[in-house]
């Protein structure tokens, strides 16, 4: 499995021969820019936590070229097939799983508001819990700390979690480790920070009380890649 981390919420998932994409907000990304284009992303499938403008982002722009399959809350689906004409959608809500042909996906619950550009509701917003090649990833997408947090993580075994850490829109550094904590994952990925001036935070600040509660910090520059294999993973 390969992961590759755009800045800000947009990661890219390669998994047996399947490119997921998540939240992919680039135009207007600063950290992406020099980094990736709109027209570099080729993904089979993008996934939206939720309907902001910063994680719906360029997912029109991207489907209408490739195809792409879009997973999201059922409000996020019939937003794409009305507004924009793509059929290709898969709708999900809160607690619910699916069996894809590359994995499977359970969309989690997210402490966090939804809304398109143009003021349509976008249903709930949430995260994602992702199995594959015997690794479980979780991508919590905007969210406060929110007690179920304790139970995903007493569930679940956790390869690698994204949490985001920016403050002000979402849990800030502090609620972000006790998140940690509570989800239990191996490694930790913090996102949603840095992108505007009001979610400007101490990243290394937020590594060293990771590293201090004892918690592995894995701060992912945009462009950075990794490699994940089942010998990093349990059974999950």
């Amino acid at each position: 499995m390969t992961i590759t981390y755009f800045g800000h919420s947009a990661i890219q998932i390669e998994t047996g021969g399947t490119t997921l994409l998540f939240d992919p907000f680039i135009d207007g990304n600063s950290h992406a820019e020099g980094v990736v284009t709109v027209g570099d992303l080729s993904p089979d499938v993008i996934l939206i936590t939720h309907a902001h403008f910063d994680h719906w982002g360029d997912t029109p722009a991207i489907a209408e070229r490739t195809g792409a399959q879009i997973v999201g809350q059922w409000e996020v689906c019939e937003y794409a097939k009305r507004e924009h004409g793509h059929e290709n959608v898969h709708p999900m809500n809160t607690g619910g799983t699916w069996d894809f042909a590359w994995g499977r996906v359970t969309q989690t619950y997210a402490r966090h508001s939804s809304s398109f550009a143009d003021g349509t509701y976008g249903g709930l917003a949430g995260g994602y819990l992702l199995h594959a090649e015997d690794l479980l990833i979780y991508n919590a997408g905007d969210t406060a700390l929110f007690p179920d947090m304790e139970r995903i993580g007493r569930t679940h075994r956790i390869d690698l979690a994204f949490l985001p850490i920016g403050d002000d829109l979402t849990m800030g550094l502090d609620d972000a480790v006790e998140a940690a904590r509570r989800l239990r994952a191996k490694r930790v990925v913090p996102v949603h920070y840095g992108t505007f001036p009001f979610i400007e935070v101490d990243v290394d600040a937020w590594a060293s009380k990771m590293d201090d509660a004892g918690l592995e910090a894995l701060v992912m520059q945009p462009g950075d890649t990794v490699e994940l294999t089942d010998e990093d993973g349990d059974d999950t």
